[in-house]
């Protein structure tokens, strides 16, 4: 067992932790929202339709922002098919996931969703088959008071007070081949511009984020960034960063995802710059981290279910429906660090999804409802990072990856000085060997180890199942001493006196 030794001041602050860091999303496809946040007849729902099993775990997880309506979904979506009466909504084919929309939840919905959930709506609009000008309307019946044809057919709706939607993404993968109406970035930062124009008009408070290339995997990337941000860098705050992450070479190497996370956001960070520079700029680009998670995508799972005429079409059809272990939670808990790292620059990250489709809820239809293993770590994390992240520097090591070197011991501080609390959060990578942790914290003053939660298992694959909804869940140790046991992730708070 190694004794690292290593000091932590607050002098070494990275940036101040935005709360959107710790946001979700839904969008429709699978059960994302049909028997996962909606489910009306369900004996957990109340008389809007809304699961409160699933509102209570949202809440757990302190989810703080959600994307909405889409994802791939969003670039063939026609928002007024959503708002009205129930009874008059027409039923549409979704082309992004061979599936059939009832429109049974719309944009009020969610609305209504957010508020019992207490958090802050993140709303794609459709670039691929959609226009500048309806990009308009749909602000203009969303956010305008009222006196207008629009503003007036929301008041008419039941919604008397605008929505106020402040964040708006000006489309969803639009590099992607799987994306209806796919262009090029000198197309689609055109009418994203003129989109931004209109929003802009209508309502001059929202914040608008431009749409990064799908992945760094694309051959897009990053030269489509540097266009679009180009054509964008004043009329823009953010740019969207996409990134799964799946167990796909040696387990040392799926936890050594972070790496990527840390090298994408990096090279994010200095293309925006570098347009900045260019255009002369004074606004740093942000970063909106909007899809991230462990998803496995190999063989094209969202197109196998299609294969066979019975199987298209279907209303909220079981998609993408993984179901994590114990290895996936350690991976999202280094993934989380790289985010809370990166904060100077990524300001909104949204785990991709919420509830049922690549989620840390799942549900069953009329049944009950449980948290994946790769709800823990994010809750950990999302309910007491609150402050300043710390640089700082543990020596543990490192191992070879496929992504290069990776840290055996990846971390994060976050300091709340508010509240007088010092957090580390830690995953050991390491398969055999067990860290010992000596943290220099005299700059903070006095000082008391309060607490050591811990996420283990004996079993790397060990899942939640309904009948085992606590297999991989996190225990507090009584020790003083503090250990990282080989495989574990870990949130260690301290007292400041």
């Amino acid at each position: 067992m190694s004794k690292l030794h290593f000091a932590i001041t607050p002098e070494n602050r990275i940036a101040e932790i935005n709360p959107r860091l710790f946001g979700s999303f839904v969008e429709h496809l699978g059960r994302a929202v049909y028997t996962g946040i909606y489910e009306p007849g369900h004996p957990e729902a109340d008389a809007q339709g809304f699961r409160q099993d699933v509102i209570n775990l949202v809440k757990e997880m302190n989810v703080t922002t959600v994307r909405y309506p889409g994802g791939n979904y969003v670039s063939g979506f026609n928002w007024r098919d959503g708002i009205g009466p129930k009874e008059e909504r027409p039923v549409r084919l979704d082309y992004a996931w061979i599936s059939k929309e009832s429109n049974q939840f719309g944009i009020s919905e969610f609305n209504r969703w957010c508020q019992q959930t207490h958090v802050e709506p993140m709303i794609a609009i459709n670039l691929g088959t959609g226009t500048p000008q309806e990009a308009g309307y749909f602000i203009e019946y969303c956010n305008h008071p009222g006196g207008t044809s629009l503003s007036d057919l929301r008041v008419q709706h039941g919604d008397a007070e605008p929505y106020n939607f402040k964040l708006w993404c000006l489309g969803n993968e639009m590099d992607g081949p799987w994306q209806t109406g796919q262009m090029s970035a000198d197309d689609y930062a055109k009418k994203a511009r003129e989109t931004a124009k209109i929003l802009r008009c209508v309502d001059p408070e929202v914040e608008l984020i431009a749409c990064g290339s799908s992945s760094s995997m694309m051959d897009t990337f990053p030269t489509w960034d540097r266009v679009v941000l180009e054509e964008l860098y004043d009329y823009v705050d953010y740019i969207s960063c996409h990134q799964y992450y799946e167990n796909e070479g040696t387990e040392s190497d799926f936890l050594a995802s972070f790496v990527n996370m840390d090298n994408f956001i990096e090279t994010i960070v200095s293309t925006a710059n570098y347009v900045k520079a260019y255009k002369r700029g004074k606004k740093d680009i942000m970063i909106s981290f909007d899809e991230w998670n462990v998803w496995y995508l190999r063989g094209d799972p969202w197109d196998a279910p299609m294969k066979h005429k019975e199987n298209r079409f279907k209303v909220a059809p079981p998609l993408l429906e993984d179901r994590y272990s114990f290895l996936d939670a350690l991976v999202v808990g280094g993934l989380l660090c790289s985010l809370i790292n990166h904060c100077d620059r990524v300001k909104m990250a949204s785990l991709a999804q919420l509830v049922n489709v690549i989620a840390p809820i799942f549900t069953e239809t009329g049944g009950g409802v449980i948290r994946q293993t790769i709800f823990w770590p994010f809750a950990m994390v999302a309910n007491v990072a609150k402050g300043s992240a710390l640089r700082h520097f543990i020596p543990a090591g490192t191992f070879s990856s496929r992504y290069g070197d990776a840290r055996r011991i990846q971390s994060a501080v976050v300091h709340n000085a508010a509240e007088g609390k010092l957090y580390l959060f830690a995953l050991n990578s390491d398969f055999h060997d067990s860290f010992t942790l000596d943290p220099d914290l005299s700059a903070f003053g006095q000082t008391r180890l309060a607490e050591h939660q811990i996420l283990r298992c004996d079993d790397l694959y060990a899942k939640n199942t309904f009948d085992r909804p606590d297999r991989v869940a996190p225990e507090t140790l009584t020790v003083s001493e503090l250990t990282l046991p080989p495989l574990s992730w870990s949130r260690i708070t301290f007292d400041i006196l």
